[in-house]
């Protein structure tokens, strides 16, 4: 679980966020996910925007990064 957003430009069209943290390319899902009991999250763009894409799964809105959580440690924030 990492603490800090991967805050990138992003083009326009249908992106899959991993929810389950077991990517080889963050924050995009890559199948990793099977058997976990998690799914991506589909992130449909109208055009090329920058995204705060959350890498702690602890966000209330996914894909993007609410901020920092009181429950992870100090230095990540």
């Amino acid at each position: 679980m990492a603490a800090k957003p991967i805050i990138c430009e992003v083009g326009p069209g249908i992106h899959w966020w991993c929810s389950c943290g077991r990517t080889s390319h963050p924050p995009f899902c890559d199948g990793s996910h099977k058997g976990t009991g998690r799914q991506p999250v589909k992130f449909n763009l109208a055009e090329k925007t920058t995204v705060r894409w959350c890498r702690c799964e602890l966000t209330g809105d996914s894909p993007d990064c609410g901020g920092p959580h009181p429950c992870l440690p100090p230095q990540c924030d």
